[in-house]
């Protein structure tokens, strides 16, 4: 005759054992909010950023037209024309967003994290921190690297080939129209590590995988730069895909080292 107590001890042979929780699974500190709560705390977030963000934009406006002569350097000498009223007012505008927008992203991320953090589990957090540093540094690398090399390169290309034909005398919209863009598209460009390491942090690809796909990577590359370039020489667009697949085969490095 058994007790009840060895009763008590013995377990079903059906009966499976619940899966425990990794703590690094767990949502720390979690606070229940309702969809009202929520939907007023992102109101409040998008109200900060939009305030810093126009700060930053009328800052870049006050001192707009040393950062216009920064960004006619790559031109070499080339003499701008205003075509139209007020063409050179609506340039400043552009500069001046595109640099506020800039300077102010930090602060806009910062709102970002705040906004989902409460979400995220603490192998989620542990990314945070990494992926934004990491992200900010690409961005100003690319910034870097389409001043450096890819406008002038660009410019260069589109001078030589007219130089025995055509006075160089270049609208100043046009030309910031060019050169906006290719900094900002060169910049998101640069993200293709970052968004490697969260991929292979995830689960979703190895860089195994990465490394096996190469071939399909390079058309990839070859397509980004033709799309993100705003001209259509194929200088620019060979220098863009080129440090896209540099920055690829670096990221598969960096995942490799995190043992993914």
């Amino acid at each position: 005759m058994t007790s009840s107590q060895d009763v008590d001890t013995i377990k079903s042979p059906n009966s499976d054992p619940e899966p425990s929780i990794s703590p690094l699974d767990e949502l720390p500190g979690e606070v229940e909010m309702s969809i009202f709560d929520h939907l007023e705390e992102l109101r409040q977030r998008i109200f900060y950023s939009l305030i810093v963000v126009a700060v930053g934009i009328i800052g870049c406006f006050i001192v707009v037209k040393p950062l216009v002569q920064l960004l006619e350097i790559p031109a070499h000498g080339v003499k701008f024309l205003q075509l139209a009223p007020g063409e050179f007012f609506f340039v400043s505008m552009k500069v001046a967003a595109y640099g506020g927008l800039i300077l102010t992203t930090p602060f806009i991320l910062y709102q970002i994290i705040q906004f989902v953090l409460p979400g995220l589990t603490v192998r989620e957090r542990r990314l945070v921190i990494p992926v934004v540093l990491g992200s900010s540094i690409l961005f100003v690398c690319g910034l870097i690297f389409a001043y450096i090399a890819l406008i002038p390169a660009a410019l260069q290309f589109f001078i030589n080939y007219g130089a025995d034909v055509v006075e160089q005398l270049w609208s100043i919209d046009k030309y910031f129209d060019f050169v906006l863009l290719l900094l900002f598209t060169t910049g998101l460009a640069f993200q293709v590590p970052v968004i490697q390491i969260l991929l292979a942090t995830l689960g979703i690809v190895s860089s195994k995988i990465m490394l096996k796909g190469w071939r399909y990577v390079i058309m990839a590359a070859v397509v980004l730069g033709a799309i993100l370039t705003p001209s259509t020489d194929p200088l620019t667009q060979s220098l863009l895909a080129g440090a896209v697949l540099g920055l690829y085969f670096g990221g598969i490095g960096l995942v490799k080292l995190t043992g993914k």
